[in-house]
């Protein structure tokens, strides 16, 4: 019931608060309930000023000592506030009415509550919520106070407020049980209505400690519910996958065999493991829905190069995209490079192609003469027709929301007939975050690099040593090594990036007699770019400019020393991903990254990481302990798992049983599974089923 009766019913919600509930996911009282507190205030003993400690929030009665209007740089209201604890209490207000600084008045007992700063003779409270003595009750509060997560216009007495009509709601009409009560029972977990009272409004005693750990047994109730679900999605997902047919793709193996004796080196153990694995799901009738992992450099392409000569021998088409033209445009090249010599010409489709040259590129794809397509997002537009589409191969795929990536699958779909799916990304998921998210997805890992690859070395050194940053690319270039010197900015806009990236060009072209510079940017024609980076690939550049486009798609083992600015403005994986530019020759590399002093803790943290290891696989462990897991899946992307209550690091100690709680459901209890989809995930369970 509370799941189809709207929060516009609770008293105090009309037209203008529905809108701003709205725009948080809430529609209805169960929305509501399920809207959990941020944190928890204590207010539920009064706390002596002689004992308040800087940083803690706090609960404080005191008479008013003295009341004033401070004039200097800002003008302030002053209360000071004593206890007969021996010490003395500032409360200082920036904001305030006439009406307020007249009401402080000495004498007058008053209760206070925030947070307690260090002042610069005293102790202070800014802007604390106050009541005075003729208007608080005996007692203070009787349970621990929750923080809500809010939009503008909705302040946290209101939340208290509709959260109180809510849970009075859950006492008369409790929602079901969606999970099996030998369940609860053996893991001695509390009922759905017992964890959400809980939460909401927990008992003075309980741990505050715990509660904002979100690792308190009521958190944990329904983190594990939540995890279910998902698991019962991804499930329910990976049986109808299974009940689609797909073709077999079983060629002669000639291409194939004939590529791997043009190549100029061997594969790897793990590749050669990942390959058979690949090949094996080709031959099934069930559409292949695989995950590749490899670090950078680890030689995913040529795995998913012989993956799709299997589909071209097999007489049917592949297709390849990649969330940018450049990283395209390099797929692109190295499969021409590979195939042609075997008489594959693949074809290259972007969004830049216009016109004549773009109608003749669908014709050849919709004909089926071009039978390996690589692009980028253009794939997937509606005037993009596959006719025997065998296998879609999705790069980096992180960067693609769900729905984009089910969409270009969908185009292989003939008469129930799917095409197999090969996922490959250089962001290795952790083991925590796959079993949680691609429970439907079978897993390769290509865990070793090609031989001749050395180590890179990291260092963070601040931009006031830049001159002896720019004498070390000059003395690199000079010994006949190669270098990128890569810029970001503070301000989040292309164009100013690429202004920067020419600015910088300009001048290290000064500041480096003889060392001949390139310039790359997201804004340079084609043709320019193609030009630059094709020299600096051969050789005719010692020193590439860039913004972070060379992110991927860039392999120049020659290139040994790297210059990132501003790296505190990226995340590990994207610093990893650039940092992965260099090291491809067996010459000793380096990554140089630029810092503007101060840093934060959190930037501090994150290049101390990138410094202390090179493997792709850690960082993702720490790249998602410090972002989360939608920004490490790529989840703020429509039609993304999201989690509302349940975080894959905090809570991967629940996952295995989840997951057999799950089994369980699906065979023992299909009824629940219903409730529990619609409870946790809604409609967003299309998503593997486009």
């Amino acid at each position: 019931m509370l799941d189809r009766l709207a929060v516009s019913r609770l008293k105090g919600v009309g037209p203008r608060i529905s809108e701003r509930l709205a725009r948080l996911g809430i529609q209805t009282v169960q929305d509501l309930l399920f809207h959990l507190p941020l944190r928890y205030q204590d207010r539920t003993r009064l706390v002596p000023i002689g004992e308040l400690i800087p940083g803690d929030e706090a609960l404080v009665e005191g008479e008013i000592r003295e009341a004033g209007i401070a004039v200097g740089r800002r003008r302030s209201l002053k209360v000071w506030l004593t206890d007969g604890s021996g010490a003395g209490l500032l409360l200082r207000f920036f904001h305030f009415s006439s009406q307020q600084s007249t009401a402080f008045k000495p004498g007058a007992r008053v209760r206070c509550f925030a947070e307690v700063r260090e002042g610069y003779s005293s102790l202070e409270m800014v802007h604390p919520e106050y009541r005075f003595s003729s208007d608080w009750e005996v007692e203070p509060e009787s349970r621990l106070t929750p923080v809500y997560p809010s939009t503008e216009g909705v302040q946290q007495s209101s939340w208290r407020g509709l959260t109180g009509q809510a849970l009075d709601l859950l006492g008369a009409h409790p929602p079901p049980e969606c999970l099996p009560a030998e369940t609860l029972a053996r893991l001695a977990m509390p009922s759905l209505v017992e964890a959400l009272i809980y939460l909401h409004r927990p008992p003075r005693e309980a741990s505050l400690v715990d509660l904002q750990a979100r690792c308190h047994p009521a958190f944990r109730r329904l983190a594990f519910e939540e995890l279910v679900a998902h698991q019962v999605s991804l499930r329910r997902m990976r049986a109808v996958q299974r009940s689609i047919a797909a073709p077999v793709l079983e060629g002669g193996g000639e291409l194939r065999r004939r590529l791997r004796q043009s190549l100029p080196f061997r594969l790897t153990e793990a590749q050669e493991r990942v390959v058979v694995e690949i090949a094996t799901d080709l031959l099934r009738d069930r559409p292949m829905q695989r995950l590749l992992q490899g670090d950078v450099g680890a030689g995913k392409t040529v795995v998913a190069a012989l993956a799709a000569l299997q589909a071209l021998e097999a007489g049917r088409q592949a297709a390849l995209m990649a969330p940018i033209e450049l990283l395209s445009e390099q797929h692109h090249r190295s499969l021409k490079a590979w195939l042609r010599p075997l008489g594959v010409e693949p074809l290259w489709l972007a969004g830049r192609h216009r016109g004549g040259e773009r109608a003749d590129l669908l014709a050849a794809i919709a004909c089926g003469r071009a039978r390996l397509v690589v692009g980028t997002h253009a794939l997937f537009q509606d005037e993009v027709v596959f006719p025997d589409l065998g296998l879609v191969i999705i790069d980096e795929q992180h960067r693609f929301g769900v729905l984009q990536r089910m969409k270009l699958r969908a185009k292989g779909d003939r008469a129930g007939c799917a095409p197999h799916q090969l996922i490959m990304t250089a962001t290795p998921i952790p083991r925590s975050l796959a079993m949680t998210c691609y429970a439907d997805l079978d897993l390769s890992v290509i865990d070793e690099l090609p031989p001749g690859r050395t180590p890179v070395t990291t260092a963070a050194i601040p931009d006031s040593r830049r001159d002896e940053v720019i004498a070390r690319v000059l003395n690199a270039c000079r010994q006949g090594r190669q270098a990128y010197w890569v810029c970001t900015l503070i301000e989040e806009s292309e164009a100013l990036e690429c202004q920067a990236a020419e600015e910088s060009a300009r001048r290290l072209s000064e500041r480096l007699p003889g060392v001949r510079v390139g310039l790359v940017h997201g804004r340079l024609r084609t043709s320019e770019r193609d030009s630059v980076m094709t020299g600096f690939a051969k050789g005719d550049l010692d020193l590439l400019v860039a913004t972070t486009v060379i992110e991927v798609g860039m392999d120049v083992p020659n290139a040994s020393l790297m210059i990132i600015e501003n790296p505190e403005r990226l995340g590990l994986a994207q610093l990893h991903q650039l940092r992965g530019r260099v090291g491809r020759g067996a010459v000793a590399s380096h990554c140089l990254l630029l810092y503007r002093a101060p840093l934060s803790g959190v930037a501090r943290e994150r290049l101390a990481i990138l410094r202390s290891t090179n493997s792709g696989f850690e960082i993702a462990e720490w790249d998602l302990a410090l972002r989360g897991a939608g920004e490490v899946l790529g989840t703020r992307q429509t039609g993304a798992v999201q989690f509302r209550v349940a975080d894959p690091v905090r809570d991967q100690g629940l996952v295995p049983a989840a997951q057999a709680v799950a089994e369980q459901i699906l065979g023992r209890y299909p009824d629940l599974a219903g409730l529990l989809i619609a409870r946790w995930l809604g409609a967003r369970e299309v998503y593997g089923q486009v």
